[in-house]
């Protein structure tokens, strides 16, 4: 089915536009790009002006680079220095593996397990008129993997919508419920940035129901996301994405669980990433209380919360709602 404009995931786009620019060693057009790989036609299409995509092309180009992504620059031969019909690639040589990395039987089926979800059964019928087009230019492609896209989505519904708002620089609406309240409150935001914080989606914003800066977590949003016709200057994004996630890193600074884990456990793999250790165990930075609890529950008996009390008796409260659930359903 044809893909509807703003519900292009921006990984999903990124994604794209690697293995494009991975399809062939002449590389590509800016034009061509945003004309031929989904997740820039679709904009194309909704009529978003050729700014605005140029500007989203910059990001994402800026946002790989980030990733370790090799993209180059190919300017005119006969003067480099003219990046007017500039193309650009991924040098597959730069990208690879190299040759002395090897895999055990393990690892392999790892891989092999992963790699299913990425199949080849997920190039789109969009995907596939954008390779023709790329082709039609006489542009060798390699490869037909333009528009690959996972079969399997983590991300909080509310996340295609806000991604789409922040882009266009509009003001969004949302329903938003605390762990206490027993109703939702609206609230009107201008979207600046989104950004993961162990493993969760939060927007960051102004909220002009309170004047002030705040940053939401998107699994508490529970309603649509409603697009205003309210604009708000561009600009307010610039740098928006570190300044969240370094309030986040000051609040997580400031409060820390001791916990006891079991020592080859799951429990014990993922919370060792973000942990230091302690005299009885190790000690582990959060954010959100009601949110470590939910994830500390989760591993049931492979961790047990030393201090401090409040988390210890949230996560108990959910093993305990747990049983009664099960027991309710014998």
């Amino acid at each position: 089915m044809p893909t509807t404009p703003g519900k292009n995931a921006p990984e999903e786009r990124l994604v794209n536009l690697v293995v494009a620019l991975m399809a062939t060693e002449q590389g590509l057009t800016k034009d061509t790009i945003l004309s031929s790989v989904a997740g820039y036609r679709e904009q194309v299409e909704a009529g978003a002006s050729k700014d605005a995509l140029e500007k989203m092309f910059e990001r994402d180009k800026e946002s790989l680079r980030g990733l370790g992504v090799p993209i180059e620059t190919i300017g005119d031969y006969a003067d480099p220095d003219d990046l007017r019909e500039a193309r650009y690639r991924v040098p597959t040589a730069e990208y690879a593996l190299p040759d002395d990395i090897t895999f055990t039987p393990a690892e392999l089926a790892l891989l092999n397990l992963a790699g299913g979800v990425w199949g080849s059964e997920s190039l789109s019928a969009d995907a596939r008129s954008g390779l023709r087009k790329i082709r039609a230019l006489g542009i060798p492609v390699d490869e037909p993997i333009i528009g690959y896209a996972p079969r399997i989505s983590l991300r909080d519904p509310a996340f295609p919508a806000l991604q789409s708002a922040i882009e266009q620089s509009r003001v969004v609406t949302f329903p938003y419920l605390r762990p206490g309240e027993e109703a939702p409150r609206q609230r009107r935001i201008r979207p600046f940035a989104l950004v993961e914080y162990e493993a969760r989606w939060h927007v960051f914003g102004f909220d002009l129901t309170v004047d002030a800066e705040r940053t939401f977590l998107l699994s508490r949003i529970v309603g649509d996301v409603e697009t205003t016709r309210e604009r708000f200057d561009p600009e307010l994004r610039d740098g928006a994405g570190e300044k969240a996630l370094a309030g986040l890193q000051t609040v997580a600074a400031t409060q820390s669980a001791l916990l006891e884990v079991h020592p080859g456990t799951e429990a014990a793999l993922r919370l060792s990433r973000r942990a230091t250790a302690a005299e009885q165990g190790i000690r582990v930075p959060f954010v959100d209380v009601h949110i470590f609890a939910d994830e500390l529950a989760s591993y049931g008996p492979e961790v047990r919360v030393v201090t401090p009390d409040r988390l210890r008796d949230e996560v108990i409260r959910r093993l305990e709602a747990t049983v009664r659930l099960h027991e309710e359903a014998v």
